[in-house]
């Protein structure tokens, strides 16, 4: 009898895997935009199970675009926990993509990850935080089989993290990465030109979603710091937060504020990047702000460089990024896209997603 009982238990069918969303901002609502796109075009999609925020929990009823709307419109939650915090809807083979930029939802990764859920991510904290969560996240996905989908993090959805893994996974030594790692810096400096004051520009990025919320995670350096780090562990490195050196970009008095104060105080950024920038045009430069490791050490910050440098070949929000190793010694292995914006940002989601179903 148990062995009938073992092999009708081998032959029960495994439930398709459905797909849950949490952050419905501006690359939330991105992601949902482009699922229902793919739907129409009958891509082979799974079942959109739920949406969630800080405020509500929706399901999606195959209709995820009235979930997002009624999510985003829900009232403040007034409780400890998020709505989501309490579910255990999620079963072993789902998909959890978490388009927010929370600590709370990536001390959940680890988590989900070892329950069998997969995690599609565009969060920097869980790969790119503290080191105990990375190791964490590593080992769950490792010990349960789940994959953990990260393009999104560094490069919105770029070869550069898929990339280095296959030269580790090869047996290649890497010796360097340095790079333009921020969308959001790259178009600033982009079109910086010292007529416009650079306070202005900050506001159009911000306005086109090009920067955080607050923008002053993009100009003090942290989230370059972040896209640093989930390279440097993917290339091998166990390299901490503390251990990388961030030149930052807002003044103390700019950083001392409350977010509701920010904007009308913004022009304190306006005279020392003015004086940056008269300095790199004597010179006949260039300013970037670049994300570098090394065997001497982790270092992100302004720098000049000459107009013909490699990584000053850029434009608009593109992220540029230069790979050493033993297969490229002298002649870096040179990555280049769009590295900002919702779209993208939305586009590596669902493509790490329907890589993760269709394995």
């Amino acid at each position: 009898m148990s062995s009938v009982v073992q092999l009708a238990t081998a032959h029960r069918p495994v439930p398709a895997p459905r797909l849950a969303l949490l952050g419905t901002g501006v690359v939330g609502a991105a992601f949902v935009a482009r699922y229902q796109r793919l739907q129409q075009l009958d891509s082979p999609l799974p079942a959109f199970a739920w949406l969630a925020n800080s405020r509500a929990l929706n399901d999606c009823d195959e209709a995820p675009g009235q979930a997002l709307a009624d999510a985003r419109a829900a009232p403040a939650n007034t409780g400890g926990l998020p709505p989501w915090a309490e579910t255990e809807a999620l079963r072993h083979g789902d998909v959890l993509v978490d388009a927010t930029a929370s600590e709370i939802v990536a001390d959940r990764h680890a988590e989900w990850l070892a329950r069998g859920v997969h995690v599609v991510t565009a969060n920097k904290l869980g790969s790119g935080g503290a080191s105990i969560r990375a190791r964490a996240i590593t080992e769950a996905w490792r010990a349960s089989g789940a994959r953990y989908g990260d393009s999104a993090t560094v490069g919105a959805g770029l070869p550069l993290l898929r990339s280095l893994r296959a030269l580790v996974a090869g047996g290649d030594r890497i010796h360097r990465v340095e790079g333009v790692l921020s969308g959001s810096l790259a178009w600033l400096f982009n079109h910086y030109d010292g007529v416009r004051p650079f306070s202005h520009l900050v506001r159009e990025a911000r306005r086109l979603g090009y920067t955080e919320p607050d923008p002053r995670l993009d100009l003090s350096g942290e989230d370059v710091r972040r896209k640093l780090l989930i390279l440097a562990r993917a290339a091998g490195l166990s390299l901490s937060a503390e251990e990388v050196r961030v030149e930052s970009l807002v003044p103390a008095g700019l950083a001392a504020l409350p977010v509701e104060a920010l904007d009308g105080a913004l022009e304190l950024l306006d005279a020392p990047l003015a004086t940056r920038f008269k300095d790199a045009c004597r010179n006949g430069e260039k300013l970037c702000f670049l994300g570098r490791f090394d065997a001497d050490g982790a270092r992100v910050g302004l720098q000049s460089l000459p107009a013909g440098h490699p990584l000053c070949g850029g434009s608009g929000t593109d992220n540029r990024v230069a790979i050493f190793s033993d297969r490229y010694p002298d002649q870096p292995l040179l990555i280049q896209g769009p590295g900002a914006g919702a779209e993208v940002t939305a586009a590596a989601l669902l493509d790490d997603v329907l890589r993760i179903v269709r394995r």
